[in-house]
């Protein structure tokens, strides 16, 4: 056998068993072509998460007046209270408990809360230079996660990009092509959501 079919048989093979790794991986996952991905993400709209940031305020006390970024733990530290959990919350749930909290701190003083910036993190994998978590304030499209991820590398297939989402516990994946707008033509635009996983395959697998 010559040195250079050997060489094929082993890339064949090693592409097959990637293929199939994917395949198995993906076992589960309800496929969109075409259609549009659920918006719902894992976690429940409307509710804190880490990462988040809200606004206190006190109708009689400004100067306690802050804004707070939920940490990893889901809590916030706050003046007089100390550490309150805020994940899991609406911003009316969380602004009924501070008002009971701060009752015996501040006679007569409303508390209120409002969301000021939300935390949507994505993961970003596959054939991108930095893959990774990014964590966006604002929201960002999949173009967006893939450039701040470094952009494509020179394998990376734009035509085929797996968007990954989690909606009630179920997985379900988009197939998304962003050649048309790279070459400059008006295409709709997808926003990423919170948890979104984004796979950039290698433009020699094919399924």
């Amino acid at each position: 056998m010559r040195q250079s079919d050997w060489l094929n048989g082993k890339l064949l093979a090693a592409i097959s068993g990637l293929a199939t790794i994917l395949v198995f991986a993906c076992t589960g996952c309800q496929s969109y072509h075409g259609e549009t991905l659920p918006s719902a993400s894992g976690q429940k709209p409307g509710l804190l998460a880490p990462g988040d940031t809200i606004k206190i305020s006190f109708t009689t006390a400004p100067e306690l007046n802050q804004s707070e970024k939920i940490e990893s733990n889901g809590r916030v530290t706050l003046p007089l209270v100390g550490d309150v959990y805020a994940a899991g919350k609406t911003t009316a749930q969380l602004q009924s408990e501070l008002t009971q909290l701060y009752k015996t701190q501040l006679q007569a003083s409303d508390v209120i809360v409002t969301l000021e910036t939300v935390a949507i993190p994505v993961v970003v994998s596959g054939e991108v230079k930095t893959p990774g978590k990014i964590v966006f304030e604002r929201p960002a499209t999949v173009l967006e996660a893939i450039m701040e991820a470094g952009g494509f590398t020179p394998y990376g297939d734009p035509k085929r990009i797996s968007v990954i989402r989690q909606v009630n516990g179920v997985q379900h994946t988009q197939i998304v092509d962003l050649s048309p707008v790279l070459h400059g033509v008006p295409t709709k635009v997808m926003y990423v959501n919170r948890g979104d996983v984004i796979y950039v395959r290698p433009r020699f697998i094919s399924f």
